[in-house]
């Protein structure tokens, strides 16, 4: 980018790394994408400076030039509600510092001049950064719903530390009247990333902290205050259950339909009568259609719902597997064993429902045997070697002497 920025240097303008990249480098995190911005010329300039540049977006132009994306210096005026309601300004009197101003939180609001890389940090980034504490950079925080699940997300893919401003949780909780103008694949991209972290409860907390929890994600709201039984749950109610679990989940497996499935697993509770409380009984048949009902609202993919919904329904069955008989044995394997979860996957959602605290991860998950135990149960006796065995069975006996023998492999496996 060197030459890049002598060549826009030379032209009367400057090239500064603006944004994430500073923000990782200044904490030690891997620096994956580098964003550019421009001050100083026109789109004309640029164009004519770096005819092989190729343009893309419709409000503002961003150029992408040697497969990295540099964009003009700008401002932003709100227009209307929501997301997407602003007018764009570039121009060449634009600086640097009013670039940074649109930013959301100060740490995002820094920059480096490329030739001389001198930090421009009008907005005390650096400080806050090694304060550890998110803040909002202006006003104009107000002016983007987004800004309020982006925050909630830098707080679960940030290093743990961190804290958020209160002036800034106001201003997120003052967007809420907002947040439903957002797309679905607005607030799945923000979860998604938060599902990927190593801390994924911190979204679902600053969320809660910021009173909007309840307005994509009011199934998991609902968990809070839902009390339960004290000697299986000495953590407290189903939302605190619930943000341990998805945290053990993570600690396991970078599988996100299966962190999803952790996070849904137990969203029937939510649904519980006041009156049944502490115990939650049906949870796991009422918490399918909720699974539904969340994913629907925020575009979550096919693949983890019909995840999700199997961990709901099979999680309790799954924690009891060494005391059901042999038959129901055979029904969780069978079905689970052909389910998008897989068995492996409802090992993982049952060894965290067990476990409290991440220190008996390990010992929890070796306890949890029927995933090994039902594939080699499929293993052994499996369709083909079936078919073998009884050539001439077809349709439903053919099932029905397939399940039978599954039954029978079990039960000698109990008497050896």
């Amino acid at each position: 980018m060197y030459e890049i920025a002598q060549k826009i240097k030379q032209a009367g303008g400057t090239l500064y790394l603006v944004g994430g990249a500073i923000r990782n480098h200044l904490l030690n995190m891997p620096v994956i994408d580098k964003d550019y911005c421009v001050i100083g010329l026109s789109q004309e300039q640029f164009q004519t400076l770096f005819p092989e540049a190729k343009i893309q977006g419709k409000d503002f132009p961003v150029f992408i030039l040697n497969q990295t994306e540099i964009a003009l210096a700008r401002k932003e005026r709100k227009i209307g509600k929501g997301h997407k309601e602003f007018e764009f300004l570039t121009s060449p009197d634009i600086t640097i510092k009013e670039d940074l101003a649109r930013r959301d939180l100060t740490i995002n609001s820094i920059a480096q001049d490329v030739l001389t890389e001198e930090i421009i940090d009008p907005f005390h980034g650096q400080e806050d950064i090694e304060k550890r504490i998110l803040r909002k950079t202006t006003n104009a925080f107000a002016e983007d719903p987004l800004r309020v699940y982006r925050v909630a997300r830098f707080m679960a893919t940030l290093d743990s530390n961190f804290t958020i401003d209160l002036d800034t949780l106001k201003a997120m909780e003052q967007l809420k009247s907002e947040l439903l103008t957002l797309s679905k694949e607005r607030v799945f991209t923000e979860l998604k990333k938060a599902l990927a972290s190593s801390k994924p409860s911190l979204f679902f907390e600053t969320l809660k902290q910021a009173n909007v929890l309840e307005v994509h994600f009011p199934e998991i709201a609902n968990l809070v205050g839902k009390t339960q039984p004290k000697q299986y749950h000495p953590e407290g109610d189903a939302y605190n259950h619930t943000m341990i679990i998805v945290d053990n989940v993570a600690k396991l497996t970078d599988n996100l339909a299966i962190r999803f499935s952790c996070l849904v697993h137990d969203l029937g509770k939510g649904a519980t009568p006041k009156e049944m409380l502490p115990h939650h009984y049906g949870h796991d048949e009422k918490g399918i259609k909720l699974v539904h009902t969340l994913g629907n609202r925020i575009g979550i993919p096919n693949s983890w719902m019909k995840c999700g919904k199997v961990a709901a329904k099979w999680h309790m069955k799954g924690g009891i597997f060494d005391q059901m008989t042999p038959k129901k044995q055979v029904e969780l394997i069978e079905t689970i064993g052909k389910s998008m979860l897989g068995l492996e996957g409802l090992k993982i959602v049952v060894a965290c429902d067990k476990s409290r605290y991440s220190s008996d991860l390990a010992t929890t998950l070796n306890q949890v045997q029927f995933a090994k135990l039902g594939k080699e149960c499929l293993n052994q006796v499996s369709g083909e070697k079936i078919g073998q065995k009884y050539p001439n069975l077809k349709g439903k006996a053919f099932g029905e002497k397939l399940h039978e023998e599954r039954i029978n492999w079990i039960k000698s496996i109990d008497r050896n």
